[in-house]
């Protein structure tokens, strides 16, 4: 296996073009049948335009309870100050919501990753023309009581 990174420019909240940007990017980068392409769950968030401003937040746990399918409130559950949530079937801290980079936003998980992961599947098929090859939509994640991140897909098409 063989990773690359494709350089793009950076997405910029509230609401950024994704697709131009893989075609503005892939035109550089020749890619190949069976590529995976992998890319993160932030700026799939943005091209939605799944965003608020920080300063329209009063709380931030609320905001986080409201976007979880499920949470474990952490005055119960947590003495290290995070809201266990489940989201679309995942164990992930604070209902997917990053504010890392976000030029004050908060970047709220895809609405629907899976439906985002094929419609850049089949923009990437039409417009460079290849047949087989798979899309990623990753996210970075901690384990509960363990120290690090890791990368999770948390959908994918092709």
């Amino acid at each position: 296996m063989i990773v690359k990174a494709i350089k793009t420019r950076p997405l910029i909240p509230p609401k950024d073009d994704l697709l131009s940007i893989i075609k503005q990017s892939f035109l550089k980068f020749k890619l190949k049948e069976k590529s995976i392409i992998v890319i993160t769950s932030k700026v799939v968030s943005i091209w939605e335009g799944k965003r608020i401003k920080i300063s329209e937040v009063e709380n931030k746990d609320e905001l986080i309870k409201k976007e979880a399918d499920f949470y474990i409130d952490k005055d119960i559950a947590s003495k290290y100050d995070v809201m266990l949530t489940i989201k679309n079937n995942i164990l992930i801290p604070t209902s997917g919501i990053d504010e890392s980079n976000a030029n004050g936003y908060y970047i709220l998980w895809p609405e629907k990753p899976f439906d985002a992961a094929k419609e850049i599947y089949e923009f990437i098929k039409k417009e460079f023309k290849l047949k087989d090859f798979g899309v990623i939509i990753s996210d970075s994640h901690t384990t509960p009581l363990r120290t690090g991140i890791m990368g999770i897909g948390i959908a994918y098409y092709g």
